[in-house]
């Protein structure tokens, strides 16, 4: 027990799993609260102050599966050891913790979620902005970045989603970091930027930082600094496979904050589940580490045109006589190399590692065949990074075995021939049951007694004779052990050989130990070329999976122009595409300098939310250099993406949902630019009708007239379709809908101009309401659109005169003319079809009611 306080003073926060013999064992507070976190049973351990101390434990061997569910509740392990070895121990076995295991530094694979990344990540607070510091310890990955304000560093928070996070202890947060799963607080000098830059500067045995980017940094390089501390502590060993860190900046990267990333659903729907998002149409990636490439870049889209139209061009010739179908049967061979070249880096790896190496390796030449001559940039590249590991391959295959055991304690490893040494010790621990056969035949001839040779783990070797024969037993027999019928003994012969077989299984198995560890060195002679083709592979792997994207769901290379506009034809939402079972409805997109808001009206139902959606996610799959679901699509420069979709109660905040609708849209006025896309649902339905309205048309005028970022503005108001008429830019399209019989036909095609009517009626029909319901509903109606009635309900009524007046306009507004002119010209075309028709004649009956 002084050994345990010895070791738990440093940990005092931390459970402290303490090795005892073929346990791992926790006492006191640490015992109860892992009892009853892994529902275990609580017990107790001799006593202290003349209490039982309580105790609760798990075997060593399957420790991994109680570390990985306390990981997922946010809990850190310190493992204490046994150090040396117990037969060689006088007195007490030493022991020291080895390594800290925290949600943020796990690299064991049983606790990781194989296609996520695992990221630790350290902030750092100043007076103009904040420093971000993350590692991926599982990859070998250190990058930092420096953010102007709270609203950046939340879009940070969100795109990183950190398993772990480091602040100081001293500061005033925001809520939203006072939140962060798996929180640690630490003391403010853990985070000072001089000290942070020696540390760097040690770490990596560089002089000064400039190599790195991020010399004028310090906010960064603090957060940096307090990030290695904390790891260093943690795992108590080398971490050869950090040999580089890397400045992110935002100018890099098309901005997408908190809420953009929520309501697009990129790769988490409402439920959490990732079924039914862009990444789970887009991921089919063929391993591990690829499926985690591909979600970064997801996440951060990027700017540069150069960049990713090297992927559109890498795309193409991959889609080329279908090279990516080979390509991507061959990655699935290949495993999650990226985290075993981690665990070789830390020296945890395991004999399947190693294997699973190996083959990795090995795809290398038939990947480079397969892809053969082409003309893509990137993809010579990457197979340059892709390297030549011939050497290696052939060290793993003869060092060892094709398919070796779980665990290097089982021994079995290395492969027969690869050490003279190990092969005549094993020799002896294989020839042994020949030897067993040929003494107990001897000693049968020799005695004239049926005996029996053998062997258990508790007394060794033995020779057994019933209990029949005792008095025969031979005089040089030694009696070794006595059972209810028989009786053991052992002879000198047989006690020599046992201590030369004993002796050379242990042995052999120290040497195994031995080659092990000089194979690990030997790999970490080559980490830094073969991390690199594990990244090469990663790529590849993301490549060819848009590729098959692509080709299987019929998207299309976009065009990026350094103009502003955005013309999309036939654009198509991926997700929906795929969920529905009915065919999908494209449409077009098309802003430029006389479009920059498009005022968007119809049903509900009618498809308007999927159309905004659907163009923010073909924008957004095109900075992230993949082909995209529409015909064609130029983009110019966009810097931003923004959303205001949808809306619920904050309750932990204290907000309702007008509140946080109204916090999102003074984000996006506040911060959209001249290249902005900017998708707005429903600005105002949270308050009363006026009320509403006027916030909906202030805001709308704010975007298009000062902000001038290309909007989406879908709204019930109709009253705002007015605007295309007062304001040069904006525009009012509607999803269009038709009334056949009691039914209502959802058309979801865009066509120009505003909708004539929203529909709520029908709408609520379908959804099941009483029929009672909704006629009481169409006579409310009714009477409010004659004027008999309080106006209380201006989103329902057709278009009314401004809402100061208070009343509602007849059935001819000034604003109906020019729809009833349209519809009458649609029936006067040269090509008019039944189905045209029959769509303007029920426009014309919704506009003049009492014609």
């Amino acid at each position: 027990m002084r050994q345990y306080f010895s070791a738990k003073v440093d940990f005092p926060d931390t459970l402290m799993f303490f090795r005892m013999g073929d346990f791992y064992e926790l006492f006191y507070d640490d015992a109860r609260k892992a009892a009853r976190l892994l529902d275990i049973t609580l017990t107790q351990r001799g006593a202290s102050a003349g209490a039982p101390i309580p105790m609760c434990g798990v075997p060593y061997h399957a420790a991994e599966g109680y570390l990985a569910r306390l990981i997922r509740l946010g809990e850190s392990i310190a493992i204490c050891e046994q150090i040396g070895d117990p037969a060689l121990a006088k007195g007490l076995v030493e022991r020291k913790v080895v390594r800290v295991v925290t949600p943020g530094t796990v690299t064991d694979e049983s606790l990781l979620e194989e296609r996520r990344d695992n990221l630790l990540l350290a902030i750092s607070a100043g007076k103009h902005g904040y420093g971000l510091a993350w590692v991926d310890l599982s990859a070998g990955r250190f990058l930092l970045s420096e953010v102007a304000n709270a609203e950046a560093l939340a879009s940070e928070l969100a795109r990183l989603s950190p398993a772990e996070s480091l602040i100081a202890d001293d500061g005033v947060w925001p809520k939203f970091v006072s939140e962060l799963p798996g929180l640690r607080r630490r003391a403010p000098w853990h985070f000072d930027s001089e000290t942070g830059y020696r540390q760097l500067c040690k770490f990596f045995g560089t002089r000064d930082l400039r190599g790195f980017g991020c010399e004028d940094f310090p906010l960064a390089i603090a957060a940096a600094g307090a990030l290695l501390g904390y790891v260093e502590e943690t795992q108590k060993s080398q971490l050869p496979h950090l040999n580089s860190m890397a400045l992110e900046q935002a100018y890099e990267t098309i901005a997408l904050d908190a809420a953009t990333r929520r309501n697009l659903e990129l790769d988490s729907n409402a439920s959490g589940r990732s079924e039914h998002t862009l990444l789970g149409v887009l991921d089919q990636t063929a391993t591990p580490m690829g499926a985690r490439t591909l979600r970064r870049w997801l996440h951060r889209p990027l700017r540069n045109h150069d960049v990713l139209r090297r992927r559109y061009q890498a795309i193409d010739t991959l889609i080329q006589q279908r090279r990516f179908e080979g390509l991507r049967e061959t990655l699935r061979g290949v495993g999650d190399l990226e985290r075993i070249l981690a665990r070789i880096a830390l020296r945890s790896a395991r004999p399947r590692d190693l294997s699973t190496l190996r083959d990795g390796l090995a795809a290398a030449p038939k990947l480079r065949e397969q892809l053969g001559a082409h003309d893509s940039p990137l993809l010579l590249e990457l197979l340059a990074r892709l390297g030549e590991h011939a050497d290696t391959v052939v060290y793993l295959a003869s060092a060892v075995i094709d398919s070796p055991p779980a665990l290097l304690r089982d021994g079995g490893v290395i492969r027969t021939g690869f050490d003279a040494e190990l092969d005549e010790l094993r020799a002896l621990s294989t020839n042994a049951d020949q030897f067993l056969i040929d003494l107990e035949e001897r000693e049968k001839i020799a005695s004239g007694i049926p005996l029996k040779v053998g062997y258990n783990r508790v007394h060794g070797y033995y020779i057994e004779i019933t209990n029949s024969y005792i008095a025969r037993v031979p005089t040089h027999y030694t009696r070794r052990q006595t059972l209810k019928g028989a009786e053991r003994y052992i002879t000198e012969e047989l006690k020599g050989f046992e201590d030369k077989v004993l002796s050379a299984r242990e042995r052999s198995l120290m040497r195994e130990r031995a080659l092990y560890e000089a194979l690990l060195d030997r790999l970490l002679e080559q980490l830094q070329p073969l991390k690199s083709a594990a990244e090469a592979m990663a790529e590849l792997d993301v490549l060819a999976n848009l590729a098959e994207r692509a080709d299987t769901l019929n998207w299309n290379a976009p065009t990026l122009g350094d103009s502003a506009g955005i013309q999309i034809v036939r654009g198509r939402h991926p997700v929906v595409e795929q969920v529905r079972s009915e065919p999908f409805e494209p449409n077009d997109l098309r802003f430029d300098e006389t479009r920059r808001m498009l005022i968007v009206t119809g049903p509900n139902m009618g498809g308007k939310s999927t159309y905004m959606r659907q163009a923010a996610l073909i924008v957004l799959l095109a900075h992230v250099g993949s082909y995209v679901p529409a015909d064609s699509a130029r983009i110019g420069t966009i810097d931003r993406i923004f959303t205001r979709i949808g809306a619920g109660d904050d309750l932990a905040r204290g907000q309702s949902t007008f509140m946080v609708e109204m916090s999102e849209t003074a984000n996006i006025l506040h911060n959209a630019t001249l290249y902005s896309l900017v998708l707005m649902d429903e600005v105002g339905r949270g308050t009363s009708t006026y009320d509403g309205l006027a916030l909906a048309k202030a805001c709308a005028v704010q975007l298009a007239v000062k902000n001038r970022a290309f909007t989406l503005f879908a709204t019930h108001y109709f009253e705002l379709t007015e605007l295309a008429a007062q304001y040069d830019g904006i525009v009012n399209v509607h999803l269009d809908a038709v009334e056949h019989g009691d039914k209502l036909v959802f058309m979801h095609a865009v066509k120009e101009g505003p909708a004539n009517r929203s529909f709520g009626l029908q709408v609520a029909a379908l959804a099941g309401l009483p029929k009672a319901v909704i006629a009481d509903a169409r006579r409310y109606l009714d009477a409010l659109e004659v004027g008999t009635s309080k106006p209380a309900m201006v989103r329902h009524g057709k278009e009314t005169t401004s809402p100061q007046l208070g009343l509602f306009a007849p059935p001819l507004a000034p604003a109906l003319p020019s729809a009833v002119e349209s519809a009458l010209r649609a029936l006067d075309g040269d090509e008019l079809t039944p189905r045209a028709a029959l769509d303007a004649i029920y426009q014309l009956k919704s506009l003049l009611p009492n014609t």
